[in-house]
């Protein structure tokens, strides 16, 4: 879900254009992904280890995924955090986000 914009804190989702359709390509291979799994459970022959095994690839898709949008959040934000005069807030916001990890 998406957080609405902070005045000062938050300018958005700068992501530079290769790695915006980096992660844009993998979310849509995911949706593929994840399709796949959903026509495994509707067969009974398929073993469940083999569900289970699509499924952590899956986990491991979208963790490059997040990966990469963090990746651009500290180069963006997080480096510039203290020119900007919000440290605080962000430290905030990271440790925030680490409880999801």
């Amino acid at each position: 879900m998406a957080r609405a914009v902070n005045a000062g804190h938050c300018e958005g989702l700068r992501l530079d254009p290769a790695v915006r359709e980096d992660a844009r390509r993998r979310l849509l291979s995911l949706r593929g992904h994840v399709d796949g799994i959903l026509r495994m459970l509707d067969n009974e022959q398929v073993y469940c280890v083999d569900v289970l095994k699509q499924v952590k690839a899956v986990n491991g898709a979208l963790n490059r995924v997040g990966e990469l949008v963090l990746r651009s959040h500290l180069q963006e934000h997080v480096s510039t955090a203290a020119q900007r005069g919000d440290t605080h807030h962000l430290v905030d916001e990271l440790m925030e986000l680490l409880k999801y990890r």
